[in-house]
């Protein structure tokens, strides 16, 4: 069962693979906002994994985030989501990005549970 306050934590470090230059959102060598809304995600999608049924995963519906300070290659990222609201399959997030003590980010994400058979049958 899905319940409010879920967290979980997942991190990376920076790599040139991550870095705004690679992936096409910026011209600087430093972590990319799309690689770190994804670790929120990955956070997110981890954080309430053992508590679906059977078949079942959960898929982004929409994130927003402030990306406040850059990290550049080397440096170790940590984003936490945690569960403030579920409504039927609709699972609400507080997330959050730090390198060190540092806040890099922070917003909210939102998920839905979805049957993984049905929803790829769809494409």
């Amino acid at each position: 069962m899905i319940e409010i306050g879920l967290k979980n934590t997942s991190e990376l470090t920076v790599t040139d693979a991550v870095t705004a230059i690679k992936m096409g959102s910026g011209d600087m060598p430093v972590l990319a906002t799309p690689a770190m809304m994804a670790l929120m995600e990955n956070a997110a999608m981890l954080a309430v994994a053992n508590e679906l049924p059977e078949g079942c995963t959960t898929v982004g519906g929409h994130i927003e985030s402030s990306h406040l300070k850059p990290s550049k290659i080397g440096d170790k990222v940590s984003a936490t989501a945690e569960v403030t609201k579920v409504d039927g399959k609709k699972i609400e997030f507080k997330v959050s990005a730090y390198s060190g003590d540092a806040l890099l980010g922070e917003g909210t994400h939102l998920r839905f549970v979805v049957d993984r058979e049905r929803f790829m049958s769809k494409l």
